[in-house]
C-alpha cells in the first residue's frame, strides 16, 4: 500500500450542516482542494457515523479525492451520528429524498461546478443507485461497491427463504448501532435531547422485515431492479468474488446501456478493493475510480469507457482455506453481457432416485455471509457438508480445463410428501485427494418455486421439476478434478428451516446442472487488463490499545451430543476498542449465536448481544448501550424478543423490551 503525501492539490476539510427543506440539518464533513476554482463534488451518504465508525476508512479516500481536484463529502443520514432527525427503515424513502436534497445542495455551492458523483459500499452503494434512479439533474456518475440491486433476494432472503444470517443478525446489529448517541464534541449541548428523541422512535427493523416474507411491494420499491432504465447516471458497478451481492454487477451490465456502465468483479471480500484485506490481490481502486470521475464529471477521455464491459477475476483452483491472502487466478474481459465467449453447457445427473433428508445443522461450514477479511471468513473443506447431501459428480477429463463465468443453474425433479421444504445446491471443486472447495451455491424455498412473490404449498406426494440459479462466479476446474453438485434439504444458519423440512426424493432422470462455460484460451479483451498498485491518503491515526481480555474465536462450532444440538458462535469482529485522535474512546463487542437441533427444524433460534461504549474523558462523557436480540419459531409464528438498555454514566436513561409474534408466511393458492 502506497500512502500518498504528495497529492496534486493541497487540501483542507471542514464540518458543516446541510440544511433540508423540513428544517433538519445533516452532519457532513467536506474535504476540498485549496483554491478558488470550482470542482465537482463526490458524495458518500450512509448512516454509519462519520465522526467515529467510518472515520478511519473515510480518511483513506476522501482526502485522496480532494487531493486530485474534487470536493469529497461524507454525510450521515438523518437520525444517525450527529445528524438531526429520527432514524427510519433501511434505505427508506425519506432517506432517499434527503439524499436528493444533499445532491442538489452540493451542486449549488460556489466551490462546486454543479456536477456531482456518488459512491459507497453496501448501504452507501445501494443509496447511490437508488438516488440515481430518482435522477436528480446534477448527479452524473456513480460508483457502487458490494451493493445489491434487490434488498429482498440475497440481502434478507435467499431463494424465498429468510436468511438467518442476513435478517435477524443484521437487524440486531442495526438496533445496537441506531441506539448510539450523538457526540457532544460535534453535536453540542443538545446531544442528550437528540439521543432521547431517537431512542423513543426506535423499533426493531426485524418486525418490519418479517412482516414481508414474500417479495411484495415493500421490497420492490426499495431496489433498483424493477426499473433499471430509471438510472440516468453513469455506473461503475464493483463486486467481490466472496461478497454475496456480486450478482448485482452482472445485472447492471446486462440492463444498463453499454455507453454508461462498466462492471468489475475482483477476488475480494465485502470491502473496498484497495484496502489490502484478504483475499487479494488488492488494486489501485482509487486511481481506477478517478478515471471514472474524470471521464464523467470533468469530461476528460481517460480510456475508462474503452475497457471491456465486464472485467472479472477468474479464480484458479485452490485448496479449501478459511483465509487466503491472495486468491489465485487471472483477469478476464467480456465485451458484452451475456458474453459471446460463454456457452451454457448441460450436465445430466445419473443414478437412481435418492432420498435427501439432511440434518438441520447442514450448513455449519458455510463460512461468513459477509466476509470482510478475517481469519475465519471463507468456507472450510466441504467434505462434511457433502456427506450430509446428495452428490453428483462430473470429471474434468480434458483436454482443457473447464472455465466458468456467470450463474450456474440447477434443475431438480423432486417428490415431496409435505407442503413445505427447501432445496440447497452447492457447486464444489473436488481435487484428486478428495478435498472439496466451495465454488458457489444457491437455494430455493420450494413454496417460492413459482416466484418469490407467492407461497404455493407443495401438493403432498406430487413430483415437480424446479429450477434455480446459483450465485455468480468465475472459476477454473482443472483437468483431473471433479465438478461436484451437492444437494441438501437444509442449510443452517444461512437459511431458516421450513416448518416440516422433512426432505424430498430427487430423481436424477429429470435433474441436471447447467454451467456457463467460457471458451478456453485467452481472448482479446483479456490481454490489456491492468491496474495500478493500491494507494491511499494518509491514515487518520486511530489506535487500538492492547487489553488483557481473552481473545474469542471468530467462529466456534459446539456440538451437544446428548441433546443432538449444534451451536455456532460468531464474533462479528467489528471495531473492538479504538482511541481516536480527537480523544474519543470507542469500544464495541458483539456475539452472534445460531442454534439448532439436528432433527428438529422448529428448534432454530438466533441470539445477538451487543455492548457499545463511547467515552470522552476530557468532557466526563461516558455512555453505554447494551442490546439483546433473539428470534425463535414455532409452526405458526416467528417469535422475536429485543431489549435495549442505555446508560449515561451510571444513570439508565432508556430501557425497553419488545416481545412480538409474527405469523410465518401463509400458503397462497396457485394463480390461474
Amino acid at each position: 500500500m502506497r500512502i500518498r503525501t504528495d497529492l496534486p492539490y493541497e487540501t483542507f476539510h471542514e464540518d458543516v450542516r446541510v440544511p433540508l427543506t423540513d428544517g433538519t440539518r445533516l452532519y457532513a464533513r467536506i474535504w476540498r482542494p485549496l483554491g478558488e476554482d470550482p470542482v465537482p463534488a463526490l458524495l458518500e451518504y450512509l448512516p454509519f457515523r462519520l465522526s467515529d465508525r467510518t472515520a478511519a476508512r473515510d480518511w483513506q479516500r476522501h482526502p485522496w479525492y480532494a487531493g486530485h481536484g474534487y470536493a469529497s463529502v461524507r454525510v450521515d443520514v438523518r437520525g444517525h451520528g450527529n445528524s438531526e432527525g429520527l432514524p427510519g427503515d433501511e434505505c427508506d424513502d425519506t432517506e432517499l429524498a434527503d439524499g436528493v436534497e444533499v445532491v442538489r445542495w452540493l451542486a449549488r455551492q460556489p466551490w462546486c461546478t454543479g456536477r456531482v458523483g456518488m459512491f459507497g459500499i453496501a448501504w452507501g452503494g445501494l443509496n447511490s443507485l437508488r438516488i440515481a434512479a430518482l435522477a436528480p439533474e446534477p448527479l452524473k456518475a456513480v460508483v457502487t461497491v458490494c451493493a445489491p440491486v434487490d434488498r429482498y433476494d440475497g440481502m434478507h432472503h435467499m431463494g424465498g427463504s429468510v436468511l438467518a444470517v442476513g435478517m435477524p443478525a443484521w437487524a440486531a446489529t442495526l438496533l445496537a448501532f441506531t441506539a448510539r448517541p450523538p457526540d457532544p464534541r460535534y453535536a453540542g449541548e443538545e446531544w442528550r435531547a437528540m439521543w432521547l428523541r431517537r431512542l423513543e422512535s426506535v423499533e426493531p427493523l426485524l418486525h418490519t422485515w418479517l412482516a414481508h416474507q414474500l417479495r411484495d411491494d415493500y421490497w420492490k420499491r426499495t431496489g433498483v431492479c424493477e426499473d433499471f432504465s430509471a438510472i440516468d447516471a453513469a455506473v461503475l458497478a464493483v463486486g467481490g468474488r466472496h461478497d454475496p451481492h456480486r450478482d448485482a454487477v452482472l445485472r447492471l451490465v446486462e440492463h444498463l446501456p453499454s455507453d454508461r456502465v462498466r462492471g468489475l468483479i475482483g477476488p475480494w471480500s465485502h470491502q473496498y478493493p484497495d484496502r489490502g484485506l484478504p483475499p487479494g490481490p488488492a488494486i489501485g481502486f482509487l486511481q481506477e475510480t478517478l478515471r471514472w470521475w474524470d471521464q464523467h464529471l470533468k469530461g476528460r477521455d481517460t480510456g475508462v469507457m474503452d475497457e471491456p464491459l465486464l472485467r472479472s477475476w477468474i479464480t484458479a483452483s485452490y485448496r479449501p482455506a478459511t483465509v487466503l491472502q491472495e486468491l489465485p487466478g487471472r483477469w478476464a474481459g467480456d465485451p458484452a453481457w451475456p458474453s459471446p465467449y460463454i456457452t451454457p453447457t448441460a450436465y445430466a445427473f445419473q443414478g437412481e432416485p435418492v432420498t435427501v433428508r439432511s440434518p438441520q445443522h447442514t450448513g455449519m461450514d458455510a463460512g461468513r455471509f459477509l466476509p470482510s477479511g478475517d481469519d475465519a471468513d471463507l468456507p472450510p473443506d466441504q467434505r462434511d457438508e457433502d456427506a450430509r447431501s446428495a452428490c453428483f459428480e462430473f470429471p474434468v477429463a480434458g483436454p482443457h480445463p473447464i472455465e466458468i463465468l456467470g450463474r450456474p443453474r440447477v434443475t431438480l425433479r423432486l417428490r415431496m410428501d409435505v407442503p413445505t421444504g427447501q432445496a440447497v445446491a452447492r457447486l464444489c471443486d473436488v481435487a484428486p485427494d478428495g478435498s472439496s472447495t466451495l465454488v458457489t451455491r444457491g437455494a430455493l424455498n420450494l413454496r417460492a418455486r413459482h416466484g418469490p412473490d407467492r407461497a404455493d404449498a407443495w401438493p403432498p406426494g406430487a413430483t415437480e421439476d424446479v429450477a434455480f440459479e446459483l450465485n455468480a462466479v468465475g472459476h477454473t476446474f482443472p483437468c483431473g478434478h471433479r465438478i461436484r453438485l451437492a444437494v441438501s434439504s437444509a442449510y443452517w444458519p444461512w437459511i431458516w428451516p421450513q416448518v416440516d423440512s422433512a426432505g424430498f426424493s430427487l430423481d436424477p432422470a429429470g435433474s441436471g446442472l447447467e454451467l456457463p462455460v467460457r471458451e478456453p484460451g485467452e481472448h482479446r479483451e483479456d490481454t490489456g487488463i491492468r491496474f495500478e498498485p493500491p494507494e491511499q491518503s494518509g491514515p487518520l491515526g486511530v489506535s487500538s490499545p492492547a487489553t488483557l481480555d481473552e481473545e474469542r474465536p471468530e467462529r466456534l462450532v459446539v456440538r451437544d451430543v446428548a441433546k443432538g444440538e449444534w451451536r455456532l458462535e460468531v464474533d462479528p469482529r467489528r471495531e473492538g476498542r479504538l482511541v481516536y485522535p480527537d480523544g474519543l474512546e470507542y469500544t464495541e463487542e458483539g456475539r452472534e449465536t445460531f442454534t439448532v437441533q439436528e432433527d428438529d427444524p422448529l428448534s432454530a433460534r438466533t441470539r445477538s448481544d451487543w455492548t457499545i461504549r463511547l467515552h470522552r474523558p476530557e468532557l466526563a462523557w461516558d455512555v453505554r448501550i447494551e442490546t439483546r436480540s433473539e428470534l425463535a419459531c414455532d409452526a405458526a409464528d416467528f417469535v422475536a424478543s429485543n431489549e435495549v438498555v442505555c446508560r449515561d454514566g451510571n444513570e439508565i436513561v432508556y430501557h425497553r423490551t419488545w416481545e412480538k409474534r409474527i405469523p410465518r408466511v401463509p400458503d397462497r393458492p396457485a394463480r390461474a
